[in-house]
């Protein structure tokens, strides 16, 4: 019953589009634009902010999840398909993959992606919210979003979402930047945060989608914030992983 009345208030959670408070709806507009914008160099940006690190992220992601084949995968926020092309070739193409993700833009970034690497079936590729999947309650064995939950609406609502995805025993798995990093490299950290939106100029030509993707690492819940929302949401097990003294994160759940 604890459980059922936290998840009532999800209706009232507020969203944070960087440092501004706004309505979900309004950040879902903004975040769409947002990713429009710079989805024809968002891989490039990728590589040149992290230095290539988010590729080792996502390998390490993905040997956590071990997805096996006949397996129901669904990769939310998943975009340009970099989680969905690596389950698919650990599973030599035989999980049942689907990306979904709010940006039409991305998804075709993703969907030329898959032919460019000969990947012509294996991977379905569909627009939707994270807040409202467009997936049937207990479906999937393995929910994933990586670098993709600071930029829903309600964090709440969309880890909700995910449990009533999930089958009974189903697995989750959230890679994201975090406001928690060790003490010591904070301060290298925040400066180096502060040359993202001049990156973003330079390279996506896009200084104000870099400056709120700063922003938004900021204002999103640290490790064991995220762990409560997690289990408030329903998941059981819940645990991190931090990445480079907390730089990223991997966080993992069960359904019960």
């Amino acid at each position: 019953m604890a459980k059922q009345a936290k998840r009532k208030k999800t209706s009232s959670e507020p969203a944070w589009f960087g440092f501004q408070r706004m309505a979900p709806e309004d950040k879902t507009g903004r975040v769409r634009d947002i990713f429009s914008s710079v989805a024809s160099r968002y891989d490039l940006m990728n590589d040149v902010m992290s230095g290539g690190l988010h590729r080792l992220w996502k390998d390490r992601l993905v040997r956590m999840m071990n997805p096996k084949p006949g397996e129901a995968i669904l990769d939310v926020a998943g975009g340009t398909g970099d989680i969905a092309l690596r389950c698919y070739r650990r599973t030599q193409g035989k999980a049942n993959i689907t990306v979904c993700d709010l940006n039409p833009d991305m998804l075709e970034q993703g969907r030329a992606k898959a032919v460019d690497q000969g990947v012509l079936s294996g991977i379905t590729f569909i627009t939707g919210n994270a807040e409202k999947l467009p997936i049937p309650s207990r479906s999937a064995n393995v929910y994933v979003i990586a670098f993709g939950l600071r930029n829903v609406g309600r964090i709440n609502k969309a880890l909700e979402e995910a449990v009533r995805v999930l089958k009974p025993g189903g697995r989750f798995f959230c890679l994201e930047f975090s406001p928690g990093v060790r003490r010591e490299i904070k301060p290298l950290y925040d400066r180096y945060s502060n040359l993202l939106p001049w990156l973003g100029q330079f390279i996506a030509r896009d200084r104000d989608a870099y400056q709120y993707l700063a922003d938004s690492i900021r204002t999103f819940p640290d490790q064991k914030t995220l762990v409560k929302k997690m289990e408030a949401a329903g998941l059981e097990q819940v645990k991190y992983t931090n990445l480079m003294g907390g730089i990223a994160v991997i966080h993992s759940g069960w359904k019960l």
